[in-house]
């Protein structure tokens, strides 16, 4: 459906989609609570897994919605990412993890359950063993997977990376970490894209809306953290809080130059080991 088709009244409905998870709840809580004022503007949220999103984002589907940094290669001729919204590993990110210690010989002869393959999970899981056997399945069910012997390895997405020792589990790579110590820079791994279609006019309102309500959230956390405890699946509080802490920060308000070249560097690593097939052209809405 095109956005022209849309309205609710004489608002134009954007619609916004993110994972229902507490990082994403929390950047959207501005937008979602009604406490930025969008003017002409009407945000209708729609939540959905960030495989799910990936996928509509693909069929050009949403006006703006959160994306795998990976999935943005596929996404160039429609989308474009907004300078804000970023989840960024800052030396931490998807988690390797099993019921027992394993050494990179037996990492790369095991069954590796993924999230997805176009998650930046993935891609960064190909870049650090190429050689990665992979079975894909929701990245809820991952941890249970392992646990359970249905997969050796699990790569772990969202809050399962703080709590994967509480099913019983070890590490055995942390992929953000290495990422780091590799580039020096931080791991991209989600991003907010808006389509190019809404036009010159558009894109800036709707991305400074965007904007202020992630600097809503940050300054007022508490009240924030509240909304997003509804998307926490069950985590204590202050786990939470970690873990929004963790992707949603300074650098979620604005990638900076140095957030800017890793997800540059991240996609050309990524054509240079024949996972994606072409050159990406990275664009931001500034």
């Amino acid at each position: 459906m095109n956005t022209t088709e849309l309205d609710r009244g004489d608002r134009r409905v954007i619609r916004v989609a993110h994972s229902p998870d507490s990082d994403d709840a929390f950047m959207f809580y501005g937008l979602a609570s009604g406490e930025i004022d969008t003017a002409e503007l009407a945000f209708e949220h729609e939540l959905q897994g960030i495989q799910e999103l990936n996928e509509r984002a693909m069929a050009g589907e949403l006006e703006v919605t959160a994306v795998s940094i990976h999935a943005y290669a596929y996404l160039t001729d429609r989308y474009i990412l907004l300078p804000h919204g970023a989840s960024m590993g800052e030396g931490y990110g998807p988690r390797l993890v099993s019921r027992e210690f394993m050494d990179r010989d037996r990492i790369r002869a095991s069954t590796i359950a993924i999230p997805g393959e176009l998650t930046s999970a993935y891609l960064a899981l190909k870049l650090w063993e190429p050689a990665a056997r992979t079975i894909v399945m929701p990245f809820d069910e991952i941890l249970e997977a392992v646990r359970d012997g249905r997969a050796d390895v699990g790569l772990i997405i969202h809050e399962g990376q703080l709590t994967y020792a509480d099913a019983g589990l070890v590490l055995l790579e942390d992929l953000g970490r290495w990422w780091k110590q590799e580039t020096g820079l931080p791991l991209p791994l989600g991003g907010n894209v808006i389509r190019r279609d809404l036009g010159a006019d558009l894109i800036p309102r709707v991305s400074d809306y965007l904007r202020r309500s992630i600097a809503f959230a940050l300054d007022h956390r508490e009240q924030a953290m509240d909304y997003a405890m509804g998307f926490a699946r069950g985590l204590e509080r202050e786990t939470a809080d970690d873990f929004v802490g963790m992707y949603v920060n300074q650098r979620t308000l604005d990638y900076g130059p140095d957030g800017r070249a890793a997800v540059k560097l991240f996609l050309e690593r990524g054509v240079e080991a024949g996972i994606l097939p072409e050159p990406v052209s990275v664009e931001f809405a500034d």
